[in-house]
């Protein structure tokens, strides 16, 4: 088995200095050179974390050690890559400046090889042990931070509900808060915000409009323009939010609580002081409130609502940037005008990517309608809801889901829980699969048997640890068990008759069907495609993969001029006309309004087919001619679904700047 080196950058002006160290170091660790510091900082960009130590020396051409080290602190690399310095300019002031400026040591020419040797390794050793603790931390940590973040957006997502807005705008706040946080740090050090906090604020902004759940729904879904004593009530939801997480008992000092706070109150206020509710100027508006207020009017004029249309990505930057939503921070439009395209790209990417909307706004709509249950179906759809809820949270987690049945004895596992443990079927009985036996032995089965007896309806949930083999590799996992109840312990009574139980799983056959599909084109949606994919891929992880996607051109134009029901009917043909000439072993989805996707194997009559197909696509509806625009991404052994999808947006956006009608394949100068 071969054990993967360290890698070491060393930058020194000097070949022969460069070739010394090698000398000392290779044996054991893998070697990158560069001869000044600008060669530095692009090697370090395009390696980063990969690269375990630099070895820097101070007096080079072009960008010298310090300028170096100025860098490194501006994108925090220095956090994550330890630098030892080398050179002969050794004087008190150098060294003090050095260790003032982030190295980990500082070794002084002429040096001793075996110092050399001792001093990299040590302070190799010591990064490695430190983000292991980081990541057994991390571990410990992970799951209340998931199930906090979860509880974030469902509660968030309930706002959206009454709201009537798209059901991706938490997510999209969400995601360009934190692109435009990452984008402050790189250009100033004015606010110098950590990982950490980033991810805070990001999380907290989910919690922006929480204030909007004590509005009137007739305000809130107004279709026209709202009246001024309307206006002035809808402006109470940020002190409406403000105070109901100042009035909660406890958590009072979380941070995610403080910053939520802000967020609530303050995200209405402008840099120029006339924002409400508090006429905050400048940098009186924390930092926090001052990227969601960005967030939340680029996300707000880019999806439409039930008194707008939905603006393009081009117009939003432009009203933004010119002022016509409000004053915001120079700094920060400064970061809106850097990311450019690169918003709609990541927001196109996330929402595919994160299927998470759709799965929250489900359970957010289900508590919503709970209320609204007769009693005699009251039981089973709460059960229902239960077992939804449990298996969204498990695909959330990557945990493995298991179902239970104690009569007969029976356990049902998710099909991705079936292939992480190397089962064959997911369907199992628990005390004769010899896999199953394998994985968990026969102690631990019985182990698990017993606890499940245990369990009563006053005590449903259990936890304790569980030695599992997998792939020969035994290890200790958390193992959680819910168990759920009626109120008797007739299944008969629970059930109700034959009819009753057939009529439920038809019902259940058909919500299979509409969360697997989607329902006006009959073809995969996002989530299932992604699934698909991914077990095209581990089938055969050498084959050269492509990934199309592509949309209707200017489609919000014809569903304005002709209505949303012809516009339904273009999807529709779409649809067929993109099943039709397309081979059987391709994978087609629609994955969101007018978008669509198709996933094949690139072989090589490629061009000609990805071309016949583009062709059949130009259709006509109704005397309306119909045109599209495909990006196209080709994906090799490296690169994974979410980058691949990434490149296809890109190639999507290059097709619509040339025109429209036509398609691109990315290459990196679109980049």
């Amino acid at each position: 088995m071969t054990v993967k080196k360290e890698k070491i950058l060393i930058v020194d002006d000097s070949e022969m200095n460069r070739s010394i160290l090698m000398d000392i170091l290779e044996t054991d660790y893998d070697i990158l050179e560069a001869e000044n510091g600008e060669q530095a900082i692009k090697m370090l960009e395009k390696y980063n974390i990969d690269i375990s130590l630099v070895l820097l020396d101070i007096v080079m051409p072009v960008m010298d050690g310090f300028e170096v080290l100025a860098v490194m602190n501006q994108y925090h690399w220095i956090d994550d890559v330890p630098v030892v310095m080398i050179s002969a300019a050794n004087s008190s002031k150098f060294i003090e400046k050095a260790y003032d400026s982030g190295v980990t040591d500082f070794i002084s020419r002429p040096f001793d090889p075996a110092i050399v040797y001792r001093r990299v390794q040590n302070t190799i050793m010591l990064y490695s042990k430190q983000r292991k603790l980081v990541g057994m931390v991390a571990d410990q940590i992970y799951e209340k931070e998931k199930r906090n973040n979860l509880m974030v957006a469902i509660l968030s997502h309930i706002v959206e509900f009454r709201n009537g807005e798209s059901g991706l705008h938490v997510l999209h706040v969400q995601t360009i808060t934190e692109l435009l946080l990452s984008a402050l740090n790189r250009k100033s050090d004015k606010y110098h915000l950590s990982k950490a906090e980033i991810s805070l604020i990001s999380v907290s902004s989910a919690l922006h409009d929480i204030g909007k759940i004590a509005i009137d729904e007739k305000i809130l879904n107004k279709p026209g323009r709202l009246t001024d004593e309307e206006f002035k009530i809808m402006k109470t939801h940020s002190e409406i939010g403000f105070s109901m997480l100042e009035e909660l008992p406890f958590y009072q000092n979380e941070e995610l609580v403080k910053i939520a706070k802000e967020i609530c109150r303050w995200h209405h206020e402008r840099y120029d002081g006339r924002g409400y509710p508090d006429g905050l100027k400048g940098d009186e508006i924390p930092i926090s409130a001052q990227v969601v207020s960005i967030a939340d009017v680029y996300d707000a004029l880019t999806s439409e609502r039930v008194y707008k249309k939905a603006f393009s990505h081009e117009k939003a930057m432009d009203m933004i940037i010119n002022g016509e939503c409000g004053s915001f921070n120079p700094l920060l439009l400064e970061c809106l005008k850097d990311l450019g395209t690169g918003i709609k790209d990541e927001l196109s990417v996330t929402a595919m990517n994160l299927n998470t909307d759709k799965e929250i706004k489900s359970i957010a709509d289900e508590i919503h309608q709970h209320s609204e249950l007769s009693a005699s179906e009251r039981t089973l759809e709460l059960l229902e809801y239960e077992r939804k809820k449990y298996d969204f949270f498990a695909t959330m987690s990557q945990e493995i889901q298991f179902e239970y049945t104690n009569s007969p004895a029976m356990l049902i596992i998710s099909e991705r829980g079936a292939r992480k443990l190397g089962l064959d079927e997911s369907i199992l009985d628990p005390m004769h699969n010899e896999t199953l036996i394998r994985c968990l032995g026969k102690e631990g089965l019985e182990k698990v048997a017993k606890i499940l007896k245990q369990t009563t309806i006053e005590k449903t949930d259990v936890e304790f640890e569980l030695k599992v083999r997998i792939n020969g590799v035994e290890k200790w996992q958390k193992v959680v068990i819910r168990t759920l109840w009626d109120d008797s312990s007739s299944l008969t009574r629970f059930f109700g008759k034959l009819s009753d139980l057939e009529q439920k799983q038809a019902e259940f056959s058909k919500l299979e069907k509409l969360t697997k599909y989607d329902e006006l084109t009959g073809l995969y949606n996002r989530l299932t495609v992604k699934e698909e994919i991914k077990e095209k891929v581990k089938t055969n992880e050498n084959a050269r993969y492509t990934i199309a996607i592509f949309d209707i051109d200017d489609f919000d134009a014809i569903n304005e001029k002709y209505g949303h029901a012809f516009g339904d009917e273009v999807l529709k043909k779409i649809a067929d006309v993109l099943s039709k000439n397309v081979n059987l072993s391709d994978t087609i989805a629609r994955i969101g309004g007018d978008e669509f996707l198709i996933f094949y194997e690139d072989k090589a009559d490629y061009p000609e087919y990805i071309d016949d197909v583009f062709k059949a696509l130009l259709i006509e509806h109704e005397n309306v001619n119909i045109s599209i625009s495909m990006g196209i991404s080709n994906r090799d052994h490296k690169e994974n679904f979410t980058k691949l999808a990434g490149n296809a947006y890109i190639a999507l956006s290059k097709a619509k700047s040339d025109g429209k009608k036509c398609y691109r394949t990315y290459d990196e100068s679109m980049d």
